[in-house]
């Protein structure tokens, strides 16, 4: 012991590179230690009916449709998730939802998570209309298939086709996942035409208003391929369906379900929002200890000069 602390004393810069460098390779095969800890669970569902087409909200000063808004909000939620997060996509449309990916985490998964949400389109619809009310029951039955508690971040206009009225208006009384449940509004806050396109995606007009607005009928969707190649289009601007945000629509939706409202913004106070939620789930994740080595390495070798400076 004498000789070896003898030797350390004698040679301590060399046995201090050493024990350095030793760290340094232990931080080049990525350490981890597995870890069970509250992390966000993210469940981002995409309204895919056709009115999220109308061109309303801006980007780069640019008007770009609410589909295309929705899905650069779902990117950034992404990119500015920390890495344990765990995030599935899903869509709605029609009276129903689908879920695309299971919960990935974010950092392992983040290309496959973008490329997921880039890809979300109108023509994922396999049905046309759009029954809000009854998706929200749908969305609640994905939501238990998950096994895993979750936040729902639903992506919405809330624009019903066709109109609310007292006939098809659901009870909503049994949905009991509202205080997981975040909807965000998606949407200007004017009137403004739907397009319309054909199965090709190529732009051939504007959807007709069928039945007057205010008076709770509306246009009813349909599948595009049912008419092709010449789907019907307003014949002239007062014959346009029009649309906007319906925020009071999901406000008083959001109450109904005990569930939570915000206007979705490509703002920091957005995002800080989104991940100010409270965790939603506990997973086992894989945790970098490479830092600590790291660390440890640098105050090793910054000792080497400590000797030098005290004699200074």
């Amino acid at each position: 012991m004498n000789k070896l602390f003898t030797w350390f004393k004698s040679n301590y810069e060399t046995a201090l590179y050493i024990v350095a460098s030793a760290l340094l390779l232990l931080a080049l095969i990525k350490p981890e230690i597995q870890l069970k800890q509250e992390v966000h669970n993210y469940l981002l569902l995409a309204d895919v009916s056709q009115s999220m087409n109308a061109e309303d909200v801006k980007l780069n000063n640019q008007n770009v449709s609410r589909m295309a808004y929705t899905k650069h909000l779902m990117t950034k939620i992404v990119e500015s998730s920390p890495c344990g997060t765990h995030i599935s996509v899903g869509v709605f449309a029609s009276d129903n939802v689908a879920l695309l990916i299971n919960p990935l985490e974010v950092c392992e998964n983040y290309d496959v998570l973008n490329d997921t949400i880039d890809h979300i389109e109108w023509r994922m619809a396999w049905k046309g209309d759009s029954r809000l009310t009854i998706g929200v029951r749908a969305a609640a039955t994905l939501f238990d298939s998950l096994n895993t508690p979750a936040k729902l971040l639903f992506f919405t206009d809330g624009d019903e086709a066709p109109k609310l009225n007292v006939t098809i208006r659901q009870n909503l009384d049994g949905v009991q996942i509202g205080k997981h449940v975040l909807f965000v509004g998606v949407g200007g806050k004017e009137h403004v035409a739907v397009p319309r396109y054909n199965s090709l995606n190529k732009w051939v007009g504007f959807w007709p208003s069928g039945e007057n607005n205010s008076t709770g009928g509306g246009v009813n969707y349909t599948d595009t391929s049912q008419d092709e190649p010449d789907p019907q289009v307003a014949s002239a601007e007062y014959d346009r369906y029009l649309s906007k945000l319906e925020d009071e629509h999901l406000k008083e939706l959001a109450a109904e379900i005990k569930a939570s409202y915000i206007e979705g913004s490509n703002t920091p106070q957005f995002y800080e929002y989104v991940q100010e939620q409270k965790p939603a789930a506990s997973f086992v994740t894989a945790y970098s200890v490479r830092w600590i080595y790291l660390l440890l390495a640098i105050i090793l070798i910054l000792s080497t000069y400590i000797p030098s400076f005290i004699k200074r």
